[in-house]
């Protein structure tokens, strides 16, 4: 393989791996590429790698393939990271529309500062008990782009995320897709605490674009919280949740927050060793 340029970025503490393959200048499949440099301790390590492609109908196209090598239909920080990319490549301006597997996606960037418009939030179920090692948990589910299985917790440091997680995000009620897990503390009515098992990544990240998304609009058809959400992830750090409507029609939906340009580099041949 020849030395393959690539861009690392951090939404909110979800990092990525950016590639602009508009020229299909990839000589590796993208699965296996994802698989391998996302491996931390052995290669770049990342929750997932991006690429911008050409497109017929707006500013460009995104893929995403998480670290498991499989591809997503969408990812929300991983659109802000690519908003902010796009924009510093001049591949498109401030305010620009990209294609993902889930639609549409409208952003704008504003320095480090990225706010994304989601697509249409879809599948709304209030109130679902399953049960799990015997266990009945009540919990709720939306699609923001991706599915996500929302629980309200009372102390989100008593939450085994990694384990529970794992066995809700593999229930026999969320397959064949499977399922994205957020743990949730009501803060106030316009703040929420997150935590999130993502899958794909197979493991609980420091930050979830989608899932905050879906724990704001759940909170908020539950009466707890109103637009505009204030969303601590598990980095510190906080997203903005916008959105009209109180379920189970959203409209407008966006969320914003910081995204990190953390260094580019060169891919080597060494960095795809299985």
């Amino acid at each position: 393989m020849q030395k393959l340029s690539f861009t690392k970025m951090s939404g909110s503490g979800n990092d990525f791996v950016m590639i602009d393959n508009r020229n299909g200048r990839l000589d590796v499949e993208p699965r296996t590429l994802a698989e391998r440099i996302c491996r931390r301790g052995m290669s770049v390590g990342a929750d997932g790698v991006i690429l911008v492609e050409p497109s017929s109908k707006v500013d460009f196209r995104m893929r995403i393939f998480n670290a498991d090598g499989s591809e997503a239909e969408m990812c929300g920080n991983g659109g802000r990271c690519v908003a902010r990319f796009a924009e510093m490549l001049g591949i498109a301006g401030p305010r620009m529309a990209f294609e993902t597997l889930a639609g549409i996606i409208r952003a704008e960037v504003n320095g480090t500062r990225v706010k994304l418009q989601i697509s249409q939030p879809r599948d709304l179920r209030l109130r679902r008990s399953i049960e799990v090692d015997g266990v009945v948990h009540q919990l709720h589910s939306i699609n923001t782009g991706v599915p996500h299985a929302v629980i309200l917790c009372s102390d989100l440091e008593e939450v085994a995320v990694r384990a529970l997680g794992r066995q809700i995000r593999y229930h026999p009620a969320f397959q064949p897709a499977g399922t994205n897990v957020d743990f949730v503390a009501a803060l106030n009515s316009k703040g929420l605490a997150i935590r999130t098992y993502e899958r794909g990544v197979e493991d609980e990240t420091l930050a979830c674009g989608t899932g905050a998304v879906a724990s704001a609009l759940v909170a908020a058809s539950l009466g707890l919280v109103s637009s505009p959400v204030q969303v601590r992830v598990r980095s510190g750090e906080t997203l903005t949740v916008y959105f009209n409507g109180n379920g189970p029609e959203f409209r407008e939906v966006f969320f914003e927050g910081e995204v990190r340009l953390i260094y580019q580099g060169e891919l080597m041949e060494e960095a795809l060793l299985a």
